[in-house]
């Protein structure tokens, strides 16, 4: 049975380290975040590679409940990245013949090439979700690519507008999410983060394949956006191109990253009705924070927004940090919502 969720509950946005015994990191850093597969990263040969990387999702799923996370992921161990992981098992992508898009940092990068209309086939991260929640009793969430930064990273070769293409990775989306809610995941979170890098294009057709993508699904769900790793960005924006935007998404919750950027709260008020999946750890910084200090973070959000519509969170996925300062900045992120938690009296 799964845990109830405390007032201002803690989370992470997706990804933990993957061990250095399952993961070739120098190798994973020479691609930062493929968006082909990536073979190449794995350690352990393939007869054995599905069995290394639940022992592996164990030990992220362990490492957070020891920390004191209350709504936890399965540390997206299985995956070369965030998105290639579901891009790549639809139907309509040519998984030998890669394309070239200018990614967020303005370079050329390999991504999947779209070559007939994108459906989905077959589960793809269900028996993730199954794993997950046979493992734990505290609240699972699973992420997903969103259809927007899916339609960004892909060549499209096939659809004559891409925003038919976003709606059609929208309804594959749905369909795997459906699948993912019936299998026990209880947030589901749509990853969004290139947004931010083309918000006149996000402005044209992002939400509608958002609202999409979460048509007819219950309970809580989230989009993520942020402005990249911190091992990818060093000087961030202090501000979001495209946030306002999102009162209009189906989602209940909007993630953002705040700690690294020292984003101004006040940006918060534009998402009326939206409970706020607050970055309360910067992630670009070696240095692991207090709890006081994650404190102070969760109480400047608290001066915009009632503890009800706030959830506290790293800034971004963890998965380039090293395993011990990612413990350790997620154990400060747990005893400080407790700290803020006894002064609110909950």
């Amino acid at each position: 049975m799964t845990q109830t969720l405390p007032i201002l509950p803690t989370t992470v946005v997706g990804s933990y380290p993957q061990p250095e015994w399952l993961v070739d990191h120098e190798a994973l850093r020479n691609r930062m975040v493929p968006r082909v597969r990536a073979p190449e990263i794995w350690r352990v040969p393939e007869p054995f590679l599905a069995q290394a990387q639940d022992d592996a999702t164990l030990v992220a799923i362990r490492d957070m409940e020891r920390a004191g996370i209350d709504i936890i992921t399965d540390g997206e161990i299985r995956r070369e990245s965030y998105s290639n992981h579901f891009a790549s098992a639809l139907e309509g992508i040519d998984r030998s013949g890669p394309g070239e898009v200018i990614g967020r940092t303005g370079k050329p990068t390999l991504v999947p090439r779209v070559i007939g209309r994108v459906s989905r086939a077959a589960p793809v991260e269900v028996r993730d979700v199954a794993f997950a929640r046979a493992n734990t009793d505290r609240a699972v969430k699973i992420t997903l690519p969103g259809p927007f930064t899916m339609t960004r990273q892909a060549k499209n070769d096939f659809y004559a507008d891409d925003a038919e293409l976003a709606m059609d990775f929208a309804a594959a989306l749905n369909e795997e999410i459906r699948e993912l809610k019936a299998a026990g995941a209880d947030v589901i979170q749509l990853d969004e983060p290139w947004m931010q890098a083309f918000p006149d294009e996000a402005r044209r057709y992002a939400v509608q394949a958002i609202n999409r993508a979460l048509e007819g699904i219950e309970g809580t769900t989230v989009v993520h956006l942020c402005f990249g790793y911190a091992a990818m960005v060093d000087e961030k924006p202090s501000g979001y191109s495209f946030l306002p935007e999102l009162s209009g998404a189906a989602a209940a919750q909007i993630s953002i990253e705040a700690a690294q950027p020292k984003l101004d709260l006040a940006i918060l008020r534009d998402l009326p009705g939206k409970t706020v999946m607050l970055g309360v750890l910067d992630l670009g910084s070696s240095e692991v924070e207090t709890p006081e200090v994650v404190a102070d973070r969760i109480r400047a959000g608290l001066k915009v927004l009632p503890a009800e519509r706030l959830v506290a969170a790293p800034d971004c996925g963890m998965k380039y940090l090293p395993r011990e300062r990612a413990f350790g900045k997620l154990r400060a992120l747990a005893e400080g919502a407790a700290i803020v938690r006894r002064e609110l009296g909950a």
